[in-house]
Protein backbone atom coordinates (compact mmCIF):
# COMPACT_ATOMS: atom_id res chain seq x y z
CA UNK A 1 0.00 0.00 0.00
CA UNK A 2 0.74 3.54 -0.68
CA UNK A 3 2.45 5.66 2.39
CA UNK A 4 -0.08 6.89 4.46
CA UNK A 5 -2.47 3.94 4.25
CA UNK A 6 -4.26 2.14 7.12
CA UNK A 7 -2.36 -0.72 8.03
CA UNK A 8 -4.12 -3.87 8.68
CA UNK A 9 -4.39 -4.93 12.53
CA UNK A 10 -2.26 -7.96 13.86
CA UNK A 11 -4.43 -10.84 14.75
CA UNK A 12 -3.97 -10.86 18.15
CA UNK A 13 -3.62 -14.80 20.36
CA UNK A 14 -4.00 -18.20 18.09
CA UNK A 15 -6.89 -20.25 17.77
CA UNK A 16 -8.87 -21.81 20.24
CA UNK A 17 -7.36 -19.84 23.05
CA UNK A 18 -9.52 -17.29 25.10
CA UNK A 19 -7.57 -14.19 23.83
CA UNK A 20 -6.96 -11.25 26.29
CA UNK A 21 -9.80 -8.72 26.39
CA UNK A 22 -7.24 -5.93 26.03
CA UNK A 23 -5.79 -7.22 22.55
CA UNK A 24 -9.21 -7.60 21.27
CA UNK A 25 -10.00 -4.01 21.81
CA UNK A 26 -7.44 -2.95 19.95
CA UNK A 27 -7.95 -5.82 16.99
CA UNK A 28 -11.41 -4.83 16.61
CA UNK A 29 -10.11 -0.97 16.77
CA UNK A 30 -7.93 -1.45 13.87
CA UNK A 31 -10.38 -3.69 11.91
CA UNK A 32 -12.67 -0.95 11.58
CA UNK A 33 -9.97 1.87 10.93
CA UNK A 34 -9.29 -0.45 7.77
CA UNK A 35 -12.47 -0.95 7.23
CA UNK A 36 -13.57 2.57 6.48
CA UNK A 37 -10.04 3.27 4.88
CA UNK A 38 -10.44 -0.13 2.39
CA UNK A 39 -13.85 0.43 1.50
CA UNK A 40 -12.97 4.75 0.93
CA UNK A 41 -10.40 3.58 -1.46
CA UNK A 42 -12.21 0.71 -3.06
CA UNK A 43 -15.37 3.69 -3.75
CA UNK A 44 -12.42 5.57 -5.67
CA UNK A 45 -10.69 3.18 -7.33
CA UNK A 46 -14.48 2.32 -8.85
CA UNK A 47 -14.90 5.89 -9.59
CA UNK A 48 -11.79 6.00 -11.65
CA UNK A 49 -12.55 2.51 -13.37
CA UNK A 50 -15.74 3.98 -14.43
CA UNK A 51 -14.28 7.24 -15.99
CA UNK A 52 -11.92 5.49 -17.97
CA UNK A 53 -12.57 4.77 -21.75
CA UNK A 54 -12.28 0.53 -20.78
CA UNK A 55 -14.53 0.98 -17.97
CA UNK A 56 -15.20 -2.76 -18.27
CA UNK A 57 -11.53 -4.13 -18.42
CA UNK A 58 -11.57 -3.07 -14.44
CA UNK A 59 -14.91 -4.25 -13.07
CA UNK A 60 -14.91 -7.74 -12.53
CA UNK A 61 -11.55 -6.65 -10.33
CA UNK A 62 -12.98 -3.97 -8.56
CA UNK A 63 -15.93 -5.87 -7.94
CA UNK A 64 -13.76 -8.99 -6.76
CA UNK A 65 -12.17 -6.80 -4.04
CA UNK A 66 -15.34 -5.60 -2.70
CA UNK A 67 -16.68 -8.86 -2.31
CA UNK A 68 -13.56 -9.99 0.07
CA UNK A 69 -13.83 -6.55 1.16
CA UNK A 70 -17.69 -7.72 2.29
CA UNK A 71 -16.94 -11.23 3.94
CA UNK A 72 -14.41 -8.64 6.12
CA UNK A 73 -17.19 -6.51 6.67
CA UNK A 74 -19.12 -9.58 8.03
CA UNK A 75 -16.81 -11.74 10.26
CA UNK A 76 -16.31 -8.15 11.76
CA UNK A 77 -19.94 -7.97 12.47
CA UNK A 78 -19.92 -11.22 13.97
CA UNK A 79 -17.01 -10.76 16.46
CA UNK A 80 -18.77 -7.38 17.51
CA UNK A 81 -21.69 -9.37 18.43
CA UNK A 82 -19.84 -11.54 20.62
CA UNK A 83 -17.97 -8.76 22.08
CA UNK A 84 -20.85 -7.56 23.27
CA UNK A 85 -19.34 -3.61 24.21
CA UNK A 86 -16.44 -5.75 26.19
CA UNK A 87 -18.86 -7.78 28.15
CA UNK A 88 -16.72 -11.02 27.65
CA UNK A 89 -16.14 -14.38 29.55
CA UNK A 90 -13.67 -16.89 28.97
CA UNK A 91 -15.85 -18.76 26.91
CA UNK A 92 -16.82 -15.31 24.19
CA UNK A 93 -13.21 -14.52 24.24
CA UNK A 94 -12.38 -17.96 22.76
CA UNK A 95 -15.36 -17.91 20.58
CA UNK A 96 -13.63 -14.68 19.30
CA UNK A 97 -10.69 -16.27 18.45
CA UNK A 98 -12.48 -18.88 16.34
CA UNK A 99 -13.93 -15.41 14.46
CA UNK A 100 -10.62 -14.47 13.69
CA UNK A 101 -8.46 -17.41 12.99
CA UNK A 102 -11.12 -19.78 11.58
CA UNK A 103 -11.85 -19.65 7.74
CA UNK A 104 -13.69 -17.01 6.03
CA UNK A 105 -15.40 -17.52 2.44
CA UNK A 106 -13.99 -14.63 0.60
CA UNK A 107 -16.18 -16.46 -2.31
CA UNK A 108 -12.84 -14.87 -4.51
CA UNK A 109 -12.44 -18.10 -6.30
CA UNK A 110 -10.10 -19.74 -3.93
CA UNK A 111 -10.08 -21.73 -0.77
CA UNK A 112 -11.49 -19.77 2.18
CA UNK A 113 -8.96 -18.36 4.29
CA UNK A 114 -8.40 -16.62 7.76
CA UNK A 115 -9.56 -13.01 8.61
CA UNK A 116 -5.83 -11.89 8.71
CA UNK A 117 -4.98 -13.31 4.96
CA UNK A 118 -8.18 -12.01 3.88
CA UNK A 119 -7.37 -8.64 5.00
CA UNK A 120 -4.07 -9.75 3.10
CA UNK A 121 -5.58 -10.50 0.08
CA UNK A 122 -8.35 -7.69 -0.16
CA UNK A 123 -4.76 -5.00 0.43
CA UNK A 124 -3.25 -7.37 -2.42
CA UNK A 125 -6.30 -6.63 -4.99
CA UNK A 126 -6.57 -2.52 -4.11
CA UNK A 127 -3.00 -2.66 -5.05
CA UNK A 128 -3.33 -4.16 -8.42
CA UNK A 129 -5.95 -1.95 -9.34
CA UNK A 130 -3.98 1.13 -8.51
CA UNK A 131 -1.50 0.01 -10.74
CA UNK A 132 -3.48 -1.03 -13.36
CA UNK A 133 -5.42 2.41 -13.47
CA UNK A 134 -2.15 4.48 -12.62
CA UNK A 135 -1.11 2.57 -16.27
CA UNK A 136 -3.94 3.33 -18.33
CA UNK A 137 -3.61 2.88 -21.65
CA UNK A 138 -5.10 6.74 -22.28
CA UNK A 139 -2.84 7.94 -19.44
CA UNK A 140 0.53 6.61 -19.57
CA UNK A 141 2.77 5.17 -22.52
CA UNK A 142 3.48 1.81 -23.30
CA UNK A 143 7.39 1.89 -21.67
CA UNK A 144 5.82 2.71 -18.51
CA UNK A 145 3.17 0.10 -18.49
CA UNK A 146 6.01 -2.34 -19.27
CA UNK A 147 7.96 -1.41 -16.37
CA UNK A 148 5.37 -1.77 -14.34
CA UNK A 149 4.64 -5.26 -15.52
CA UNK A 150 8.10 -6.26 -15.21
CA UNK A 151 8.00 -4.66 -11.47
CA UNK A 152 4.84 -7.04 -10.76
CA UNK A 153 6.58 -10.09 -12.23
CA UNK A 154 10.16 -9.34 -9.68
CA UNK A 155 7.57 -9.33 -6.70
CA UNK A 156 5.98 -12.52 -7.96
CA UNK A 157 9.16 -14.57 -8.45
CA UNK A 158 10.37 -13.29 -4.96
CA UNK A 159 7.04 -14.73 -3.55
CA UNK A 160 6.96 -17.41 -5.60
CA UNK A 161 10.15 -19.33 -3.54
CA UNK A 162 10.35 -22.97 -3.91
CA UNK A 163 7.27 -23.39 -5.47
CA UNK A 164 8.71 -24.81 -9.09
CA UNK A 165 4.57 -24.08 -10.40
CA UNK A 166 4.33 -20.94 -9.22
CA UNK A 167 7.96 -20.19 -10.72
CA UNK A 168 6.61 -21.64 -14.23
CA UNK A 169 3.61 -19.70 -13.96
CA UNK A 170 5.78 -16.50 -13.66
CA UNK A 171 8.34 -17.39 -15.86
CA UNK A 172 5.07 -17.55 -18.61
CA UNK A 173 4.02 -14.51 -18.11
CA UNK A 174 7.89 -13.06 -17.89
CA UNK A 175 8.45 -14.62 -21.64
CA UNK A 176 4.86 -12.68 -22.81
CA UNK A 177 6.34 -9.45 -21.68
CA UNK A 178 9.65 -9.71 -23.57
CA UNK A 179 7.92 -10.51 -26.78
CA UNK A 180 5.88 -7.33 -26.11
CA UNK A 181 8.53 -5.46 -25.35
CA UNK A 182 9.74 -6.37 -28.70
CA UNK A 183 7.33 -5.95 -30.34
CA UNK A 184 6.53 -2.32 -29.29
CA UNK A 185 10.17 -1.63 -29.71
CA UNK A 186 9.50 -2.35 -33.20
CA UNK A 187 6.46 -0.41 -33.35
CA UNK A 188 3.90 -2.55 -33.34
CA UNK A 189 0.70 -1.65 -31.50
CA UNK A 190 0.83 -3.53 -28.10
CA UNK A 191 -2.07 -2.27 -26.55
CA UNK A 192 -4.71 -5.11 -26.38
CA UNK A 193 -1.81 -8.03 -25.60
CA UNK A 194 -0.32 -6.01 -22.99
CA UNK A 195 -3.62 -5.02 -20.54
CA UNK A 196 -4.41 -8.82 -20.75
CA UNK A 197 -1.16 -9.33 -19.77
CA UNK A 198 -1.11 -6.59 -17.03
CA UNK A 199 -4.54 -8.21 -15.14
CA UNK A 200 -2.67 -11.76 -15.16
CA UNK A 201 0.45 -10.40 -13.97
CA UNK A 202 -1.05 -8.64 -10.73
CA UNK A 203 -3.37 -11.38 -10.34
CA UNK A 204 -0.65 -14.04 -10.72
CA UNK A 205 1.18 -11.66 -7.69
CA UNK A 206 -1.99 -11.40 -5.43
CA UNK A 207 -2.42 -15.43 -5.50
CA UNK A 208 1.33 -15.70 -4.68
CA UNK A 209 0.53 -12.95 -1.75
CA UNK A 210 -2.01 -14.83 -0.52
CA UNK A 211 -0.26 -18.09 -0.81
CA UNK A 212 2.41 -16.62 1.28
CA UNK A 213 0.29 -15.63 4.24
CA UNK A 214 -1.27 -19.21 4.14
CA UNK A 215 1.82 -21.39 4.32
CA UNK A 216 2.66 -18.68 6.87
CA UNK A 217 -0.74 -18.70 8.78
CA UNK A 218 -0.56 -22.72 8.81
CA UNK A 219 3.39 -22.46 9.93
CA UNK A 220 2.32 -20.52 12.93
CA UNK A 221 -1.04 -22.62 13.22
CA UNK A 222 0.81 -25.91 13.10
CA UNK A 223 3.44 -24.53 16.37
CA UNK A 224 0.39 -23.67 18.17
CA UNK A 225 -0.88 -27.04 17.63
CA UNK A 226 2.51 -28.92 19.13
CA UNK A 227 3.09 -26.16 21.95
CA UNK A 228 -0.96 -26.81 22.90
CA UNK A 229 -0.53 -30.89 22.26
CA UNK A 230 2.88 -30.38 24.37
CA UNK A 231 1.04 -28.46 27.42
CA UNK A 232 -2.30 -31.07 27.74
CA UNK A 233 0.33 -33.64 28.06
CA UNK A 234 2.68 -32.30 30.49
CA UNK A 235 -1.06 -31.99 32.16
CA UNK A 236 -1.51 -35.63 32.21
CA UNK A 237 0.99 -37.33 34.94
CA UNK A 238 -0.21 -35.04 37.59
CA UNK A 239 -4.14 -35.77 36.93
CA UNK A 240 -3.36 -39.40 36.70
CA UNK A 241 -1.92 -38.76 40.22
CA UNK A 242 -4.99 -36.93 41.17
CA UNK A 243 -7.67 -39.68 39.76
CA UNK A 244 -5.74 -42.30 42.06
CA UNK A 245 -5.24 -40.43 44.98
CA UNK A 246 -9.38 -39.85 44.76
CA UNK A 247 -9.71 -43.71 44.15
CA UNK A 248 -8.08 -44.25 47.31
CA UNK A 249 -9.42 -41.83 49.53
CA UNK A 250 -12.82 -41.59 48.18
CA UNK A 251 -16.20 -44.11 48.19
CA UNK A 252 -17.42 -44.77 45.05
CA UNK A 253 -14.85 -41.87 43.39
CA UNK A 254 -16.09 -40.46 39.59
CA UNK A 255 -15.19 -42.40 36.63
CA UNK A 256 -13.75 -40.06 34.06
CA UNK A 257 -11.60 -41.20 31.83
CA UNK A 258 -8.24 -39.48 31.44
CA UNK A 259 -7.31 -38.70 27.83
CA UNK A 260 -3.75 -39.74 26.65
CA UNK A 261 -2.94 -37.04 23.92
CA UNK A 262 -0.19 -39.07 22.17
CA UNK A 263 -3.17 -41.04 20.75
CA UNK A 264 -3.73 -38.03 18.42
CA UNK A 265 -1.09 -38.74 16.64
CA UNK A 266 1.65 -36.28 14.82
CA UNK A 267 0.74 -32.99 14.24
CA UNK A 268 -0.93 -32.77 10.33
CA UNK A 269 0.98 -30.89 7.63
CA UNK A 270 -2.50 -29.78 5.66
CA UNK A 271 -5.13 -27.29 7.04
CA UNK A 272 -7.86 -29.73 6.25
CA UNK A 273 -5.95 -32.22 8.66
CA UNK A 274 -4.62 -29.32 11.07
CA UNK A 275 -8.07 -27.97 11.54
CA UNK A 276 -9.54 -31.61 12.81
CA UNK A 277 -6.67 -31.94 14.80
CA UNK A 278 -7.14 -28.47 16.91
CA UNK A 279 -10.51 -29.69 17.12
CA UNK A 280 -9.61 -32.83 18.75
CA UNK A 281 -7.07 -31.22 20.82
CA UNK A 282 -10.08 -29.12 22.33
CA UNK A 283 -11.71 -31.47 22.93
CA UNK A 284 -9.28 -33.14 24.73
CA UNK A 285 -8.87 -30.27 26.90
CA UNK A 286 -12.04 -30.34 27.63
CA UNK A 287 -12.31 -33.98 28.81
CA UNK A 288 -8.96 -33.25 30.94
CA UNK A 289 -11.01 -30.07 32.58
CA UNK A 290 -13.56 -32.31 33.39
CA UNK A 291 -11.41 -35.06 34.73
CA UNK A 292 -9.83 -32.56 37.35
CA UNK A 293 -12.97 -31.09 38.39
CA UNK A 294 -14.54 -34.21 38.54
CA UNK A 295 -11.25 -35.70 40.57
CA UNK A 296 -10.94 -32.60 42.87
CA UNK A 297 -14.56 -31.82 43.76
CA UNK A 298 -14.67 -35.13 46.37
CA UNK A 299 -11.28 -34.21 47.51
CA UNK A 300 -11.93 -30.93 48.34
CA UNK A 301 -14.83 -31.53 49.76
CA UNK A 302 -13.91 -33.92 52.59
CA UNK A 303 -11.06 -31.49 53.26
CA UNK A 304 -13.99 -28.80 54.27
CA UNK A 305 -16.19 -31.10 56.25
CA UNK A 306 -13.02 -31.45 58.27
CA UNK A 307 -12.55 -27.58 58.22
CA UNK A 308 -16.30 -27.47 59.65
CA UNK A 309 -16.01 -30.39 62.03
CA UNK A 310 -13.29 -27.94 63.82
CA UNK A 311 -15.61 -25.31 63.69
CA UNK A 312 -18.37 -26.77 65.46
CA UNK A 313 -16.19 -28.34 68.03
CA UNK A 314 -15.00 -25.14 68.81
CA UNK A 315 -18.58 -23.38 68.95
CA UNK A 316 -19.60 -26.54 71.47
CA UNK A 317 -16.70 -25.88 73.55
CA UNK A 318 -17.49 -21.50 73.78
CA UNK A 319 -21.46 -22.29 74.61
CA UNK A 320 -21.15 -25.83 76.33
CA UNK A 321 -22.77 -28.16 74.51
CA UNK A 322 -19.55 -30.00 74.60
CA UNK A 323 -20.60 -31.46 77.48
CA UNK A 324 -23.70 -33.40 76.28
CA UNK A 325 -23.24 -36.99 75.42
CA UNK A 326 -25.00 -36.74 72.11
CA UNK A 327 -23.01 -33.65 71.29
CA UNK A 328 -19.90 -35.70 71.40
CA UNK A 329 -21.40 -38.64 70.02
CA UNK A 330 -22.23 -36.82 66.88
CA UNK A 331 -18.46 -35.35 66.87
CA UNK A 332 -16.87 -38.81 67.01
CA UNK A 333 -19.07 -39.83 64.07
CA UNK A 334 -18.83 -37.26 62.03
CA UNK A 335 -15.37 -37.05 63.19
CA UNK A 336 -14.37 -40.50 62.26
CA UNK A 337 -16.82 -40.26 58.95
CA UNK A 338 -14.50 -37.50 57.63
CA UNK A 339 -11.25 -39.15 58.76
CA UNK A 340 -12.07 -42.34 57.51
CA UNK A 341 -10.26 -43.56 54.50
CA UNK A 342 -12.12 -44.57 51.70
CA UNK A 343 -14.55 -41.53 52.90
CA UNK A 344 -17.77 -41.97 52.22
CA UNK A 345 -18.40 -38.19 51.48
CA UNK A 346 -22.59 -37.92 51.53
CA UNK A 347 -22.10 -40.00 55.01
CA UNK A 348 -19.80 -37.39 56.02
CA UNK A 349 -21.55 -34.57 54.80
CA UNK A 350 -24.64 -35.89 56.54
CA UNK A 351 -23.20 -36.27 60.05
CA UNK A 352 -20.99 -32.80 59.95
CA UNK A 353 -24.27 -31.46 59.49
CA UNK A 354 -26.30 -33.20 61.96
CA UNK A 355 -23.24 -32.16 64.43
CA UNK A 356 -23.19 -28.64 63.25
CA UNK A 357 -26.84 -28.65 64.37
CA UNK A 358 -26.19 -30.31 67.59
CA UNK A 359 -23.72 -27.89 68.43
CA UNK A 360 -25.36 -24.73 67.98
CA UNK A 361 -26.29 -23.10 71.57
CA UNK A 362 -29.81 -23.77 73.37
CA UNK A 363 -32.43 -21.07 73.74
CA UNK A 364 -30.99 -18.98 77.01
CA UNK A 365 -28.24 -21.15 77.49
CA UNK A 366 -24.55 -20.69 77.93
CA UNK A 367 -23.16 -18.83 74.78
CA UNK A 368 -26.90 -17.59 73.64
CA UNK A 369 -27.08 -13.86 71.95
CA UNK A 370 -29.30 -11.81 74.69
Amino acid sequence: MASGDVVAPVAPGRLGEAIPARDLMTYLDGLLTWLDDRRSRLDALDAAAQATADAQRYTPDVVLALTVWQSVRTRADELLAVWDSGRVTEVERERMSQLVWGRVDTRAGAAPVSLPEALTLCDAMVSALRTRLAFDPDTADVVARLRGVRASLVRAEDLAGTDAAAHERVAGLRTREQRLSEQAARGGDVTGPLAELETQAARAERDLMVAVSQRRSLARARVDAHTTAAALEAREPALHELAERCRREVVDPPRNAVPDVSRLGPVPEDRAGLDAYVARLDAVRRALDAAQDAYSEPLRERAELRYRVGQATTLAAGNGRDASPTVRAAHDEARAAVDATPCDVDLARALVEQYEHLARPLPGGQGEPR
